[in-house]
């Protein structure tokens, strides 16, 4: 089970880290695309499913290492 947890820790992470490098600092995805990026704008679209995936994913994360801490 513990390597089994490891493996899913490890995906995790990388699809953390993947999640939070596709969002651009302080600028909207289509700042990426050369729009206007110093407006305050809410999140739509594909960076509201990044940003919500990414708390998922945090939460997930955090899970699974205290379960393997708890085993």
């Amino acid at each position: 089970m513990s390597d089994a947890l490891a493996v899913v820790q490890i995906i995790l992470a990388v699809l953390l880290t993947a999640l939070i490098l596709l969002q651009g600092r302080g600028s909207g995805l289509s700042a990426s695309f050369g729009g206007m990026g110093r407006t305050f704008q809410t999140r739509r679209g594909i960076e509201k499913v990044f940003f919500y995936a990414t708390i998922v994913s945090t939460v997930l994360l955090v899970i699974s290492i205290m379960v393997s801490v708890a085993v």
